[in-house]
């Protein structure tokens, strides 16, 4: 087993009109055992910028107080909040510097940019960015979320049909992957509002 796969995890973030959703399952175990229910997978870093960490827990954690670290100094330094893309900029060069040595995590990143352009990216463990301008997904679970997501998604959806599909989509993927699940939890985020919800899914 895979050092990415032994606490198990499920990420997937969608774009949709001026909007994004970002989701992940609430499982945390090691390999096959069940250890907790309502593991935080998703960080909100500020209004319009969010980060999923997929992989091992203790080093998602970990990373997450850096770059929140970081995020503090440059919002001192700039008196503004990270765009996006720099914030993606700014996680790809911290996964790089550690390359010999990495976090076992896959990021994906999503936020509302200029004139509330929706950004998603995932990176690999050493900060390779992979750009997409309608979903992108990460974890255990991503081979049947990217069959989920491919036959669901449209583009120019509003807030509350994007909030369906990211939820049906997850929860009909970790249902095929026993390493994820137990639940779920998306934010929808609007250039005026952030929704949080917690979706039940199979207990087993």
């Amino acid at each position: 087993m895979s050092i990415f796969e032994y606490n198990g995890s499920a990420l997937i973030a969608m774009v949709g009109k001026n909007c994004f959703a970002i989701a992940s399952d609430r499982r945390l175990g090691v390999q096959l055992q069940t250890i907790a229910t309502d593991f935080q997978r998703i960080y909100k870093i500020h209004d319009k910028v969010f980060l999923g960490l997929s992989g091992l827990g203790t080093d998602a954690q970990t990373l997450y107080q850096r770059l929140v670290f970081r995020h503090k100094l440059y919002q001192l330094r700039e008196e503004r909040d990270m765009k996006p893309e720099t914030f993606a900029s700014l996680v790809s060069a911290l996964l790089y510097e550690k390359r010999f040595g990495p976090y076992f995590c896959q990021p994906v990143i999503a936020g509302l940019g200029d004139e509330d352009k929706p950004f998603i990216c995932t990176m690999d463990s050493i900060g390779a960015k992979e750009l997409a301008k309608d979903f992108v997904v990460a974890g255990t679970a991503s081979e049947s979320l990217y069959g989920a997501c491919e036959a669901m998604f449209r583009p120019d959806m509003e807030p509350e049909e994007l909030f369906e599909i990211v939820s049906q989509a997850l929860l009909s993927s970790v249902d095929r992957d026993c390493l994820s699940g137990w639940g779920g939890h998306v934010y929808v985020v609007t250039p005026t509002e952030v929704r949080e919800r917690i979706l039940k899914g199979r207990m087993d």
